[in-house]
C-alpha cells in the first residue's frame, strides 16, 4: 500500500477507535477496526510470529477449521472444563457464540483474523479476565504480547491512553491488567495456536498447566471470578 494509504488508514483508525471509546466497545467498530488491518504491514509482522510459535505454522498451513461450539453440548460436559466454562460465560453475558463477523479464510491474514477473533472468549476463560474495560485490556494485551495482533496493539494502547486522559480513576487498574496480561502473554504458550477444540472436555487448570499460565487473573479486581 502507498504511503497515502497508510495515512488512510491511520486516520480510519483513529476514527473507529474513536468510535470504540464512545460505545463503550461496540462489537461492530471493533470489527471493522480488526478488518482495517488484515492487509496492513503490521499484519504481515503477526503472520510471521504466529508461524514462529509450536504448531502456528500447521494451523496456518491447513487452515485449521474455523471454531464452531455447540454451546447446548458444551454445558453438559463436566464442571471445571473448559468446554463447560466456555459455555457458562457465553450464557451469563447473554452473547450468541457466532457473534463474530463471517469471513473467508483464503488467505494468511483472514484465517489468523478469524482464528482471533473466534477463539476471543477462551481466552478470557484460560487466562481468568474478566469483560469490563480493564479485564478486556489485560486479554488483548495477551495476544498483543505473544503475536503482535495489529488491532490488539491498538486497542491496548489506546485503552491506556483514553482513561489516563479522561478517567483517570480506572487508569489505574487497566494499567494493571494489561501488564498481568502482557506478562502471561511472555511466559505462556501462544493462545492463538491451541487447538481448544480437541480438549473441550479438560478441566481448565490442565490447560493452564499445559499452556504455563502460572499466574491467572481469578481474584482480581479485573478477573472473571469478581
Amino acid at each position: 500500500m502507498s504511503r497515502f494509504g497508510e495515512l488512510l488508514r491511520a486516520a480510519n483508525n483513529l476514527k473507529l477507535l474513536a468510535a470504540i471509546g464512545r460505545s463503550g466497545g461496540d462489537l461492530s467498530s471493533v470489527a471493522d477496526l480488526v478488518d482495517n488491518m488484515i492487509d496492513s504491514p503490521q499484519m504481515v509482522d503477526s503472520i510471521r510470529r504466529f508461524k514462529e510459535v509450536a504448531g502456528g505454522a500447521e494451523m496456518l498451513e491447513q487452515r485449521y477449521p474455523p471454531m464452531q461450539p455447540d454451546i447446548e453440548r458444551l454445558i453438559q460436559l463436566p464442571e471445571g472444563s473448559l468446554g463447560r466454562s466456555y459455555a457458562e460465560l457465553i450464557r451469563r453475558l447473554n452473547y450468541d457464540p457466532e457473534f463474530f463477523r463471517p469471513r473467508p479464510i483464503d488467505s494468511e491474514a483472514q484465517w489468523l483474523t478469524q482464528r482471533v477473533a473466534t477463539t476471543h472468549d477462551i481466552h478470557h476463560v484460560v487466562a481468568g479476565f474478566g469483560t469490563m474495560p480493564a479485564g478486556e485490556s489485560g486479554v488483548l494485551a495477551i495476544t498483543a504480547a505473544q503475536i503482535g495482533f495489529p488491532a490488539y496493539v491498538l486497542l491496548t494502547t489506546a485503552g491506556q491512553l483514553a482513561s489516563f486522559r479522561f478517567q483517570l480513576q480506572r487508569y489505574e487498574e487497566i494499567a494493571q491488567a494489561v501488564a498481568h496480561g502482557m506478562a502471561i502473554g511472555h511466559q505462556a504458550h501462544c493462545l492463538a495456536a491451541a487447538r481448544w477444540e480437541e480438549g473441550w472436555e479438560r478441566p481448565v487448570s490442565d490447560w493452564r498447566l499445559e499452556l504455563g499460565i502460572r499466574d491467572p487473573a481469578d481474584g482480581e479486581a479485573y478477573g472473571l471470578a469478581v
